[in-house]
């Protein structure tokens, strides 16, 4: 028994470091190379991103999903894994198999009064009390006034972007949001592939065929001279989409730009999509290179040809490293990272270490060896995952070319990550668990919630112009999200020490000479000490950085009062412990209420919608956060509790909440 526990921390680190490196390793392409088409840059939302990022983030746009379905399973079939099609392959079918693209549950409508309004309430595929509704069935059901499903969804969109932001309902802003959806996606169908274009290829090859005797006849019929009407039409019709496109300033700015720059020299900037290229394609008669590679993949996809597709996929790539070298290397890094989907793993691991370091306290008192195990597994655990956390950190940031900070999503995974290492450290130093659950417990939490943040769709996009300062980003950002990381490892390591004393009789147990609920009560004052620092320094950067983008150092801003709220709360905990007001217990329940500070800081301010610092607006997280500030109020009414209800004090007085009870004199012995 003794071996086995011996190996036993070892065999899970092998278990999770052999998964690791199944994720990280390269994977090959099938017959059709669609990975290979999927690291192939585009300018989309101002950035170089991979055609992968374009699929995942509508994805998610229109479906909360990353990938989409191909067969119906059950909810109860938890265990199965139901076929699926990955971002690329789904968009590969959006750009050159529409039709088939239309038959796919993409969209998501959940609201029952929307599903109701548009008589969709028993249609659609369910799965897990969320409907999915293919583009064919918003096109071709009817709602209760006889108009399309479609045609009804984009008509209450207009109307419900009439209606002042703030004032809108929540079936308004379902109403928008699923407008948006469908506008984009039908946006992304013409991104390569002009609208009516079936066999782009062909298409291409006529189009270029009439441009000489096109342009003679409409240079004849404005000299008003005999001309061509035939010839003249098959020229006109499709120029005529293409000027229309060149019209609007706007236009094509919802879809990904697929065209390189002719001039890389005068800017890499300037990509444009297919219809503007085709313009160019009309002066010199010759379609850019890159145009001709797309008609050939469209028509290699269209024909099921794998030879022809991975050849013109290999052309354009080839292309692309002697012209475009830095956006292709840029589209194969961004494509391996999601790829890897890092945070994602990092997260399971994490909940697993967790389970552990909680088997590891909670056996504490009972089976040590078997503690000691649990508590090496979980270190080792939350080491691994640690490791891989700042490998996808740093990956992101030079992905980004920015701090790791820039928005709320990164927010999240340094705030995590910042909990990470401040519980591994901790851990190093009280070898009893408490480190590692709480790491773990963090991780995992802000990772998932960065998940959540995630659905909204890219999260890397271009900064605002106030923030465009790497200087500052690396200095106020960081500092202060260290400061929110370190006020909520108090919080935790505080919500750990009620658990374990109202239920278990662990806070009274000794490590080597040291009781569990004193190392705790160092910890919580420790990082409290580290956070109100943190949190102080970076409110100051902060304001010097106000003073430099809008001329004041200070302006009562929602964001700025939740910064300095989270300043002078840690500030009033350290003042009530050193002037006795608070013992141990009151010094928990203090630190859980910092939770409640610092999410509102973190989040609330952001729901308001109102101030200079509102970058990350998003009231759909409101009952979230509501029910995250309840149950620490729970965790406060439970840290509460009279002594006499704590198991770990049932027999022992919690040290400096009261007086020890005299104890009676031990009975003398008189001489014979």
């Amino acid at each position: 028994m003794k071996k086995f526990l011996k190996i036993l921390p070892w065999f899970f680190f092998a278990l999770f470091a052999v998964e690791f490196i199944a994720v990280f390793a390269p994977k090959k392409d099938g017959a059709l190379h669609v990975r290979e088409f999927g690291r192939l840059p585009v300018l989309l939302n101002g950035r170089v991103q991979p055609f992968d990022s374009v699929g995942k983030n509508t994805l998610l746009q229109l479906r909360s999903t990353g990938d989409v379905p191909l067969e119906e399973v059950p909810s109860w079939k938890f265990w199965y894994h139901a076929k699926k099609l990955r971002p690329t392959e789904w968009l590969l079918e959006v750009l050159f198999k529409p039709e088939v693209a239309d038959t796919r549950p993409a969209f998501l409508i959940h609201h029952p009064e929307l599903l109701a309004e548009l008589n969709l309430r028993d249609k659609g595929l369910e799965k897990s009390g969320l409907r999915y509704f293919s583009f064919n069935e918003l096109a071709t059901n009817r709602t209760a006034s006889s108009n399309s499903v479609l045609r009804e969804i984009m008509t209450q969109g207009r109307q419900a972007r009439q209606t002042e932001e703030k004032g809108r309902t929540t079936l308004q802003k379902q109403v928008i949001k699923l407008s948006s959806a469908v506008a984009l996606y039908d946006g992304l169908k013409s991104a390569v592939s002009p609208p009516g274009w079936e066999d782009f290829e062909a298409e291409l090859t006529a189009f270029q065929s009439t441009i000489k005797p096109g342009m003679a006849a409409m240079q004849a019929k404005e000299a008003k001279q005999p001309y061509d009407e035939e010839v003249f039409t098959r020229f006109w019709r499709p120029l005529a989409f293409f000027f229309d496109m060149a019209k609007d300033p706007n236009a094509g700015q919802a879809y990904p730009l697929v065209v390189p720059p002719m001039h890389p020299e005068i800017s890499r900037d300037n990509w444009v999509n297919v219809p503007f290229s085709l313009l160019e394609m009309v002066r010199n008669n010759e379609p850019f290179a890159p145009v001709k590679w797309f008609a050939a993949m469209s028509s290699g996809y269209r024909e099921d040809n794998a030879v022809k597709f991975n050849a013109a996929v290999g052309a354009y790539r080839d292309w692309l490293g002697e012209n475009f070298a830095p956006e292709a290397k840029k589209g194969r890094h961004e494509f391996y990272f999601n790829e890897i989907k890092v945070f994602l793993h990092c997260m399971i691991i994490y909940l697993f270490a967790f389970v552990l370091a909680s088997g590891s306290l909670l056996s504490f008192s009972i089976a040590p060896n078997l503690s000691e195990s649990l508590r090496k597994s979980a270190f080792w655990l939350v080491a691994l995952a640690g490791v891989a956390h700042t490998f996808g950190l740093i990956f992101r940031m030079v992905l980004e070319g920015r701090p790791p900070v820039t928005n709320l999503y990164s927010s999240a995974i340094f705030i995590g990550w910042g909990a990470m290492v401040l519980g591994l450290v901790l851990e190093r130093f009280f070898k009893v668990g408490l480190g590692s659950a709480v790491a773990a417990l963090a991780g995992s939490i802000t990772l998932l919630i960065a998940h959540n943040l995630a659905l909204g769709g890219d999260t890397m996009e271009m900064l605002r112009a106030v923030l465009d300062t790497n200087f500052w980003l690396a200095t106020h950002v960081v500092v202060v999200t260290l400061g929110y990381a370190s006020t909520f490892v108090a919080g935790l390591l505080a919500i750990t020490y009620i658990c374990l004393g109202v239920f278990t009789p662990v806070l009274s147990v000794k490590s080597g000479t040291t009781e569990i609920g004193k190392a705790l009560t160092k910890m919580v004052y420790a990082i409290v000490c580290f956070a109100t620092l943190f949190s102080f320094v970076g409110t100051v950067l902060g304001g010097i950085w106000a003073d430099q983008s809008w001329g004041r150092f200070w302006g009562w801003d929602p964001k700025e009062n939740g910064a300095l709220l989270i300043v002078l709360w840690n500030a009033v905990i350290l003042h009530a412990r050193w002037g006795g007001l608070i013992k141990e217990r009151g010094l928990m329940n203090m630190a859980i209420i910092g939770n409640i500070v610092t999410s509102w800081s973190w989040f609330g301010v952001n729901m308001l919608g109102i101030g200079l610092h509102s970058y990350g607006f998003m009231d759909s997280a409101f009952k979230w956060l509501m029910a995250f500030i309840a149950t620490q109020l729970a965790m406060i009414a439970l840290g509460l509790l009279p002594v006499r209800f704590w198991q770990s004090f049932r027999r022992k007085n919690p040290p400096g909440d009261s007086p020890a009870p005299p104890s009676k004199p031990a009975p003398q012995l008189k001489p014979a």
